[in-house]
């Protein structure tokens, strides 16, 4: 481990060298790579350097026990800063494990969320509308810009189906936990014999792919047009602007109809098949290597059911981890951050695990 970190901090001290110079800083691609992986290698480099700070005085200390000659006093201040260092370089150990696990390439990517209602009908569509709502406010309290790509209301304000993209650094890497079947049980306003309703919603988290990830050939799409059309006749249009795009070899269909503008609506459907389709190539290259190990907390599969909302108990459960919080609702007005960062503990917990293994 000790040599892969001085390797690191070789890497650092480079990057930063190179970040100094005026054809790096002229070149805003080059220089956003650079700047990139120098945030990431920070806090493993501050962590490496607190280790060998320790390690030196834990050397240090030792040297000046084993020399003896010591007075009573002196001797004691000694031993307790050697047994203080070597606990310092135990922590900063532990730390250095988790900080080198391998990252996920797509953790500082954009994300295109798609959510669309299950079983239960109108009372799904409803709660798909309170999954929306939940993650605007969460990616509103991060600053992070969401725009929604395509919906399709219901009359009572549901939403049958929707995908919005939230733009972000590191947007991903927060909300790619939130893929599955979520759950909610409670009595609809329309039940009036209080009885408590099951209902499922699909939550699907894709990381926005760029042009260079994913080059679609042109001759492989059927682009047709048609009028849109909302909820109470609120967004019907009269021109043709609603784009539907199907990706011939692979069968994948999307629709765009937010904007009035055909050529907006015609960009924002290839954000959202390009991002489909990059991640049914991941899933292939997971597949691939299932032997290995698969944890992103289960398998991300949409029809795994991962978090169940209870309205009369007050209760959200995440079943990947056996997590139950009593505040709902906190969480479904964005308080996601004690959720997603115990699916992050447990995530990096396992990934530890596998790699000691």
């Amino acid at each position: 481990m000790l040599d892969k970190l001085k390797a690191v901090e070789a890497r650092y001290n480079e990057i930063g060298e190179e970040l100094m110079k005026p054809e790096v800083v002229s070149d805003n691609n080059t220089y956003k790579k650079l700047m990139q992986e120098h945030k990431h290698l920070t806090p493993i480099v501050e962590k490496y350097r607190e280790y060998v700070a320790a390690e030196n005085a834990a050397t240090e200390a030792k040297e000046m026990l084993d020399a003896g000659g010591l007075d009573k006093d002196f001797k004691e201040l000694v031993e307790e800063e050697l047994l203080e260092s070597k606990e310092k370089m135990e922590q900063a150990s532990e730390e250095l494990k988790v900080l080198l696990l391998p990252r996920d390439p797509n953790d500082d990517r954009n994300v295109i969320i798609e959510i669309r209602g299950g079983a239960g009908g109108e009372e799904a569509a409803l709660f798909g509308a309170a999954l929306m709502r939940m993650y605007s406010m969460y990616a509103e309290s991060r600053r992070w810009k969401m725009e929604v790509l395509n919906i399709n209301e219901t009359e009572l304000g549901g939403i049958k189906e929707v995908s919005f993209m939230i733009e972000g650094d590191g947007a991903y890497s927060r909300f790619k936990y939130e893929s599955g079947v979520h759950r909610v049980q409670r009595v609809p306003e329309t039940e009036t014999s209080g009885r408590i309703h099951t209902s499922t919603v699909t939550v699907a988290v894709l990381p926005e792919a760029e042009e260079v990830d994913f080059e679609i050939n042109p001759a492989d799409l059927q682009i047709d047009t048609y009028r849109s059309g909302g909820a109470g006749g609120q967004h019907v249009n009269k021109t043709e602007s609603a784009i539907r795009i199907t990706h011939l070899p692979t069968g994948v269909v999307v629709e765009c109809q937010d904007e009035r503008s055909q050529h907006k609506n015609k960009d924002k459907a290839m954000k959202v098949l390009r991002s489909r389709l990059l991640e049914a190539e991941m899933q292939k290259q997971n597949e691939a290597i299932a032997g290995e190990r698969r944890a992103q907390v289960g398998t991300g599969d949409r029809s795994e059911r991962i978090r169940t909302y209870n309205y009369p108990q007050g209760r959200v459960t995440d079943h990947r981890i056996g997590l139950t919080l009593y505040k709902i609702e906190q969480i479904l007005n964005g308080d996601l951050d004690e959720v997603i960062d115990a699916l992050i503990t447990y995530y990096r917990a396992e990934m530890l695990k596998s790699s000691e293994a």
